[in-house]
């Protein structure tokens, strides 16, 4: 787990916290050099509370956190992490047929991918499974699950999202049957999936730090889209991710620009947690106006 170091505000700093795995790396690779910018990788489970204890002013943290931050939070325009359909690194693998099963293993580095999977399983098959906490990469059940903290097999089935499912992935072999949840949520719904957003503390919205995070991200999406090809060669091989896989799902997979049906898609994704008791109350998300994150770029990276 990353050490999170704690900074005092500054009206000069932006406080960022980020993913770390390669679909970042579009809208933040580059950043580690500009001297306005404090830069944290982590876990997405973790990202939440890092914007909660003002440990960091923006968060790119998954969509489903904005409905359990401790405060009010506002999503940005200025990137995101979605998909139009496939996304490949939100996986569920099975050795039975998907409509048949009953209990998910599943990876809880983003409660997003979580609430994603009983919505599709809930809508597409009227299952409501049994979730158990996995550490896919330790291949464990989290301690605080029944048998938690021992070695196991692969589960019959497990929910895996991010780098882990082309770097660590489950034997292909075992799971004939297997669910994307992009592409599924697509096929349910007719609309994009996003999985991760901007967002800052809607009451430090107006302040020095989130108007700096917002134009260095920005101009570092949009910087990072006319070097494509840079981003995959020098950011993919130190993840241990092929070049060529890398370059697809980046490039054709996965979208970073949120739209309209973007934000459509979210508040349906909210609704429909929502009927399945996945948060008490649904609060109403904002988004900041476009005109906010404008400005000169920060840093020329």
């Amino acid at each position: 787990m990353p050490t999170i170091v704690e900074h005092k505000p500054s009206a000069s700093i932006a406080r960022i916290g980020a993913v770390r795995y390669l679909n970042t790396r579009p809208m933040i690779a580059g950043l580690e050099g500009c001297g306005d910018i404090d830069l944290t990788l982590a876990a997405p489970s973790l990202l939440l509370g890092m914007l909660d204890s003002d440990a960091v002013d923006v968060v790119l943290a998954p969509v489903f956190d904005a409905q359990c931050s401790q405060h009010n939070v506002t999503l940005l325009p200025c990137g995101m992490i979605g998909s139009e359909g496939e996304t490949l690194t939100v996986r569920l693998f099975s050795v039975h047929p998907i409509e048949t099963i009953t209990k998910v293993w599943a990876d809880t580095d983003s409660r997003t991918s979580v609430a994603l999977l009983r919505i599709l399983l809930n809508k597409l098959h009227g299952i409501d499974a049994e979730i158990v906490g996995f550490n896919a990469r330790e291949r464990m059940a989290h301690p605080e699950e029944p048998g938690g903290a021992q070695a196991m097999e692969w589960p019959d089935s497990v929910l895996l999202i991010g780098d882990k499912v082309v770097t660590e992935s489950a034997p292909a072999v075992r799971y004939p049957h297997q669910l994307d949840l992009g592409e599924a949520w697509r096929e349910l719904t007719g609309l994009p999936f996003v999985y991760a957003a901007w967002m800052c503390r809607t009451d430090h919205l107006e302040s020095e730090p989130v108007r700096l995070a917002q134009m260095a991200l920005d101009h570092q999406r949009r910087h990072n889209a006319m070097r494509a090809d840079w981003v995959v060669d020098t950011q993919a091989p130190g993840l241990g991710w092929p070049t060529d896989l890398a370059r697809k799902y980046l490039g054709e997979l996965l979208c970073f620009e949120p739209g309209d049906t973007h934000r459509e898609a979210i508040e349906l994704f909210y609704s429909m947690a929502h009927e399945l008791g996945l948060f008490d109350e649904r609060r109403t998300v904002e988004w900041a106006d476009a005109e906010q994150r404008s400005g000169a770029a920060p840093c020329p990276a």
